[in-house]
């Protein structure tokens, strides 16, 4: 009897110290999921046990971004320009009080692509300066010369002149990018130096004014990119230019979720003609037209709903040459698909005058194949 006693007691206090304990222990269920009690305040939750050993995004299935980062971290540069403005347009005021012209700085990046000290940045970054002064990512200030610039892409090329060969990044080749691909923008926003962000290609071939007449093509990323990075290098993770960062699309003139780069096809491809030629080369396929939708489709009857729509041929242009007419639906250049008419603009920008290319397209529902020879702009 007594031994039962013993029992009964021993058990009853272990069952009150377990209960009187329970919000100390942190259970976990067949699921691997952690049920903490620890806490009556917080409401209960559930952890993934799983989260440190298995993933759906594993970590080792990310890139390495560190490797583009040190490749490229080096090679973009700080730009200051200085320019002078007038205040005011009065004689009289400039006659009584002296000149009332006054410095104007404004900043942005620049990246050196070359050992020499050529530097690519954004025209705007350097627009009307009076002296544009570079700095290096080891704090070294150099005075750039201005070789020439591309208004209409927002492109200009610098040159510095050093004792020693300067750290630069390689060209990649923007057409073979990806939407989805890992990308690091690299430059200066308000004057911090050296700053990397990291985001993927949201799109390709993005002109954000349609009816402007520019015709431009941008890389559209969600990589962070503020005042001061305009000019800076957009890089995939081999640490390849692939863009040069322009502008931010924003009500607020800040960073919220969408930037875009001019594709370094076609800056290497202004960088070489200025290089060569003292002003870009433009060559034209000689068409005029739309790019299809169903809207577009519905009015021309026809059933094709993608590609570039020739209305009209140039006299004595490429495509008038090779045969494409009023009608014709140009479905790819080289390879290169078109489904807008930034698509075309953007491929051919990164091509020359006498330059030969393939076009396909469709005429009367057959699929036609043609070499045009582009022939240089008028303008």
């Amino acid at each position: 009897m007594k031994s039962f006693i013993k029992i009964f007691v021993i058990s009853s206090v272990c069952s009150i110290l377990t209960f009187l304990l329970l919000d100390r222990f942190v259970l976990t269920n067949e699921n691997n999921y952690e049920v903490s009690f620890k806490n009556e305040n917080i409401p209960q939750y559930a952890v993934n046990t799983l989260s440190n050993q298995r993933n759906i995004t594993s970590t080792s299935s990310l890139p390495d971004l560190t490797y583009a980062a040190n490749k490229s971290i080096d090679a973009v540069v700080h730009v200051k320009n200085t320019s002078i403005v007038e205040d005011s347009d009065s004689w009289a005021l400039q006659f009584f009080y002296g000149d009332d012209s006054k410095k104007k700085v404004g900043t942005g990046s620049g990246v050196i692509i070359s050992p020499d000290g050529y530097i690519i940045t954004n025209y705007h970054v350097i627009e009307n300066s009076s002296e544009v002064i570079v700095t290096t990512n080891n704090n070294k200030e150099y005075k750039a010369r201005i070789i020439g610039f591309d208004e209409l892409n927002d492109i200009a090329v610098l040159k510095i002149d050093s004792d020693s060969s300067l750290d630069y990044v390689f060209f990649g080749d923007s057409d073979s990018t990806l939407i989805g691909e890992w990308v690091l923008a690299v430059g200066n926003p308000y004057n911090l130096n050296s700053t990397v962000t990291a985001g993927i290609i949201s799109s390709k071939s993005r002109d954000l004014n349609e009816y402007d007449q520019k015709n431009q093509s941008f890389i559209q990323t969600d990589a962070a990119v503020n005042f001061g990075n305009s000019g800076g290098a957009l890089v995939n993770i081999k640490g390849e230019l692939i863009g040069i960062n322009t502008l931010i699309q924003s009500m607020t003139g800040g960073y919220v979720g969408y930037s875009f780069a001019v594709p370094s096809n076609t800056v290497r491809k202004i960088f070489e003609d200025i290089l060569e030629y003292g002003d870009v080369q433009k060559g034209l396929l000689g068409v005029r037209g739309v790019a299809l939708n169903s809207s577009y489709s519905k009015q021309l009857n026809i059933t094709e709903t993608e590609g570039f729509y020739i209305d009209e041929t140039e006299i004595g242009f490429g495509a008038d040459s090779a045969g494409l007419k009023k009608g014709d639906i140009i479905k790819s250049v080289d390879g290169f698909k078109i489904n807008r008419f930034s698509d075309l603009s953007g491929y051919l920008s990164s091509k020359r005058p006498g330059d030969e290319v393939e076009v396909k397209y469709v005429r009367d529902t057959n699929t036609k194949t043609a070499i045009v020879t582009l022939k240089k702009s008028s303008n």
